[in-house]
């Protein structure tokens, strides 16, 4: 049975759309120009930006005197609040499951924000398990965290696939232990010229459908 190794924001649940609705209810109240939609997105960068650097950004061009502890906190909650497992994807993950594949989550993140999102979703329902970074002390492209989640659920890491949108933690973390790989463009291009993936597709269904297919 090998391994479907699966990133969480962008892959398994959009975080993109989720972060813009929070974005935007947070700068209508603190009465900020809904162009400044614009500046929060950049300074988040795609949700590689510290949320503590996040949090203390929004303070300083605003002149917010709430603890930055209260603005992450406020961030978590709200990205949470809106993120919703698509049907789909769920459906592709039990189809995945049903012919031999066993999905596990492999993300870098905050143990907290993570696995919350995972049980909230009901994602946690059509994976085998899930790590985090943060838990277990590495984060990808380092190849011992695909070795962690193989041996979280007690399976050998060849034969495995890796499923993400990030060229660098997820591709670059497949080349790096030497899997073959599915980068989700979500609209970009591929500019690396230090390993590039196996396949590109447009999201995850078409992901596991390649992979299936492979």
């Amino acid at each position: 049975m090998p391994l479907l190794l699966l990133d969480l924001d962008n892959t398994l649940l959009d975080r993109a759309g989720p972060f813009r609705a929070w974005g935007e209810r947070f700068l209508d109240g603190v009465g900020a120009p809904a162009t400044d939609i614009d500046w929060l997105l950049s300074v988040d960068a795609d949700g590689l930006t510290d949320r503590w650097d996040v949090a203390d950004a929004i303070r300083d061009r605003y002149g917010l005197l709430i603890p930055s502890i209260d603005l992450v906190e406020e961030l978590h909650d709200g990205v949470l609040a809106s993120s919703r497992l698509d049907p789909l994807v769920a459906c592709a993950l039990r189809i995945a499951d049903g012919v031999g594949w066993m999905p596990v989550v492999v993300s870098n993140g905050a143990v907290r924000q993570q696995d919350a999102m995972i049980r909230r979703t009901g994602l946690d329902r059509y994976v085998a398990d899930w790590v985090i970074s943060e838990e277990v002390g590495v984060s990808k492209p380092n190849p011992r965290i695909f070795a962690l989640a193989a041996q979280r659920v007690r399976m050998p890491l060849s034969g495995a696939w890796v499923v993400g949108d990030s060229p660098e933690a997820d591709i670059g973390g497949a080349a790096a232990v030497g899997l073959p790989s599915v980068w989700l463009h979500r609209g970009r291009a591929w500019t690396d010229s230090r390993f590039a993936p196996t396949y590109t597709v447009d999201g995850l269904i078409a992901a596991v459908a390649t992979v299936l297919a492979a």
